[in-house]
């Protein structure tokens, strides 16, 4: 098989009216720097915070924080500065996320697919894809995602890539396709046929095209808002300018698999914090102190007070591996290499080690040391722990603590792939 991807991106989306409920992008604002982002990122947590338990609760689609959060610009931030990005370091589109998906964790999860597929373009399109695409971000419009098959490991019965008279068609069926409910792209992972080879590309398929059908059917009991249901394809048309290399990305060092990772981690240290703060804000204000600690206020009990120092300990200890990480990832990307991608792999496994564990403690510990007062339903705390466990399920710890381990001890580089 071979692709032409040198032509000139067409500049337009399929002509279909767009899928019901799907709505037309919004203008973005453009964020000037890292300090820009942060400010922005924290004034939209506090809009999006106070009804984040009523949107769990209800299964309410975000629609309009969606539209919010793109017209402020953050989905732009990875845009390199020469496309007309911010073109923000790694540590900072961590921040972001953390900051938002301590305000709701569905909300920040959404874009993390969106930003990934950036970063494959950026490794591994052209110079016309990368223009194409990039105007198209900075024009308000999102990137979901269909890359999980449906059980298929054998690669004959996975979602294809194939050539007729008529073109370029994909059929198949996935899964986890966390946002594209909300996207007018859905970059799809497909196998294709090079000269008797199965070979995986990133095919960016526009949400309206005759054929995509995409299925809410997500119930999983945390991140209930985050789209994540499934996509079929029947005989969908693809441009071949709209198909990105994806295999050979990872047949040389790139960084797509530690940027992946480093947004993971910072979902899960947000959703620690949001947890932890409404712990505190429960204590001081509604918890009765327990009979033995023979104090006025629950926040006077030294047990109390001993756990939540301990909780903002390891906290603190996993903000400060996150943003080690994403210095190490910048890195990474200025000169990739065998060792330097590795090094930074190995970092943003540290980080989501602990991100993982500090979230699933932080919003166990929060009924713990509230009381029993802090399970009505109507409060809707227990988002923290579902959302926490739901999203650390995205793949597991023990091998981040595996990769860490024998890269210290047998300097054994990790696994080039998008979960490490």
């Amino acid at each position: 098989m071979t692709l032409d991807l040198s032509v000139e991106a067409r500049g337009a989306v399929a002509a279909n009216p767009l899928p019901a409920g799907l709505r037309p992008p919004v203008t973005p604002d453009l964020i000037a720097d890292d300090a820009h982002a942060l400010l922005t990122a924290r004034r939209l947590a506090a809009k999006f915070a106070p009804e984040a338990a009523l949107r769990d609760r209800e299964r309410r689609l975000p629609w309009d924080e969606l539209d919010a959060f793109v017209a402020s610009g953050l989905w732009g931030i990875t845009v390199p500065r020469e496309f007309g990005g911010a073109g923000v370091r790694n540590g900072t589109l961590a921040e972001v996320t953390a900051i938002i998906s301590a305000a709701d964790g569905s909300l920040g999860q959404i874009p993390q697919n969106h930003f990934y597929a950036l970063e494959v373009l950026r490794v591994g399109g052209s110079a016309e894809q990368q223009r194409f695409f990039y105007q198209r971000v900075l024009a308000g419009e999102r990137f979901g995602n269909a890359l999980a098959e449906i059980g298929h490991k054998d690669f004959k019965r996975r979602t294809r890539l194939t050539r007729g008279a008529d073109g370029w068609h994909i059929d198949g069926r996935k899964f986890y396709c966390t946002g594209a409910l909300y996207a007018h792209w859905i970059p799809t992972l497909v196998v294709a046929d090079d000269e008797g080879r199965d070979v995986t590309y990133l095919a960016f398929v526009p949400r309206d095209t005759e054929g995509v059908t995409v299925t809410d059917d997500w119930d999983g009991f945390g991140q209930r808002v985050t789209g994540s249901g499934s996509v079929q394809f029947e005989h969908v048309r693809v441009e071949p300018e709209w198909v990105v290399p994806f295999q050979v990305s990872f047949e040389r060092a790139t960084t797509i698999g530690p940027l992946a990772q480093i947004i993971h981690a910072a979902i899960d240290l947000g959703q620690a914090r949001g947890a932890f703060d409404a712990a505190l804000q429960f204590v001081r204000e509604r918890s009765r102190p327990w009979i033995d600690a023979k104090v006025e206020r629950a926040a006077d009990d030294p047990l109390t007070i001993a756990q939540f120092g301990d909780l903002a300990v390891r906290l603190r200890a996993a903000d400060a591996l996150v943003r080690r990480a994403g210095r190490f990832v910048d890195a990474a990307q200025a000169k990739p290499s065998d060792r330097s991608v590795a090094e930074a792999s190995v970092a943003v496994a540290e980080a989501r080690a602990l991100t993982t564990t500090v979230s699933l403690d932080a919003g166990s510990r929060l009924f713990e040391l509230a009381g029993t007062a802090a399970t009505l339903d109507g409060l809707g705390l227990d988002r923290f722990w579902r959302n926490a466990r739901t999203h650390t399920l995205h793949d597991p710890v023990r091998w981040k603590y595996h990769a860490v381990g024998n890269f210290y001890l047998n300097d054994k580089l990790p696994p080039r792939h998008g979960a490490l």
